[in-house]
């Protein structure tokens, strides 16, 4: 299963998550798309997701932390023990032994983050 991990600031556009996300690698074969709990709800996500055709997955902030990712935020890694959100938020939510197939894209604005994982599924 693969799912798109994707990380953003609370004033993100559909158009920049949409960004992020075709530059990690685009939507074909999406089975989900995850972040960290706290953002699940943001209708721009809901949005994206609907367009995607798939589900959300909410991811809690205590199950990133100490996730290893290829990409370094010393903010992100303040805030949430790991290097990337959407990094570690496609790890957890494509299972336990998934591996990066995309590794963090960044919108051109800079307000989303989106990564593709591969896995069996959690």
């Amino acid at each position: 299963m693969k799912v798109a991990g994707l990380g953003f600031k609370r004033d993100v556009t559909l158009a920049s998550l949409r960004e992020a996300l075709l530059a990690a690698g685009g939507i074909e074969g999406l089975a989900a798309v995850a972040t960290v709990s706290d953002k699940a709800d943001a209708d721009v996500l809901k949005q994206l997701a609907r367009e995607c055709g798939v589900p959300i997955k909410a991811v809690p902030a205590d199950m990133l932390a100490g996730i290893n990712t290829p990409t370094q935020s010393k903010l992100v890694a303040e805030k949430f023990g790991t290097g990337s959100v959407a990094e570690a938020a496609a790890l957890a939510a494509a299972g336990p032994r998934a591996r990066l197939i995309a590794p963090r894209a960044v919108s051109q604005d800079r307000t989303a983050t989106a990564a593709i994982a591969e896995g069996d599924g959690a």
